[in-house]
């Protein structure tokens, strides 16, 4: 339960879903807003990216790799050797023991979904434009109900020559910082269809844990 809780605060700040900007400079809401737009018209897409987080104070100094696959309201993602899946009606978290079976309606602020990360700006934060930095328009994000979440910061690198986000890095309240950086992204991919699909099997001897 402990690797558990330690993987969905890594994951929580993924878990964004689809709304407007509040309070946002005008700077900021013109290249996030673009940047959704494109996202959102994508019919599917492949993502891969490194995780690395750091805490001076107690030692952290991991980096994970993972990679996701969306079509419309499903997805499958990986972030080191935990899973996450959605058909578009259930997800199924899977980790080294246990197998975490939730409704898709009832996503929760830990869970992996790799379309969020992509989007992470549009619902609970305000936005600011920070500076220009190496080809990239840096934006940060501040929620806007800050003492309902572990973060207090989301700094957003995003390239100039083509509008898409490069880099994404939260703070949080216990002095740990996540560098999410994405190393490749696919538009529009063909996905099989099992993809989507949760092979009892194939994980077998796993304690399942159903809502």
């Amino acid at each position: 339960m402990k690797m558990m809780k330690t993987v969905m605060i890594a994951m929580s700040f993924l878990s964004l879903a689809f709304t407007t900007l509040a309070q946002s400079d005008e700077k900021s809401d013109a290249i996030l807003k673009k940047l959704s737009t494109e996202m959102k018209a994508l019919k599917s897409f492949h993502i891969e990216f490194d995780m690395h987080t750091k805490n001076n104070a107690t030692g952290v100094d991991e980096t994970d790799s993972g990679e996701g696959w969306v079509q419309g309201e499903k997805f499958y993602a990986t972030l080191g050797e935990n899973i996450i899946l959605s058909n578009g009606l259930k997800i199924w978290t899977i980790t080294e023991e246990t197998v975490y079976i939730t409704d898709a309606d009832e996503e929760e602020d830990g869970s992996l979904n790799p379309k969020k990360l992509m989007t992470i700006w549009e619902e609970g934060f305000k936005s600011k434009y920070v500076k220009e930095e190496n080809g990239m328009h840096v934006i940060s994000l501040y929620p806007t109900n800050p003492d309902e979440v572990d973060y207090h910061t989301i700094t957003l690198h995003i390239s100039k020559a083509d509008n898409s986000l490069k880099k994404a890095i939260m703070k949080t309240k216990d002095a740990t910082t996540m560098t999410y950086t994405i190393t490749k992204f696919e538009k529009n991919p063909t996905i099989p269809a099992s993809k989507f699909v949760f092979n009892k099997q194939k994980h077998a001897g796993k304690e399942i844990i159903e809502d």
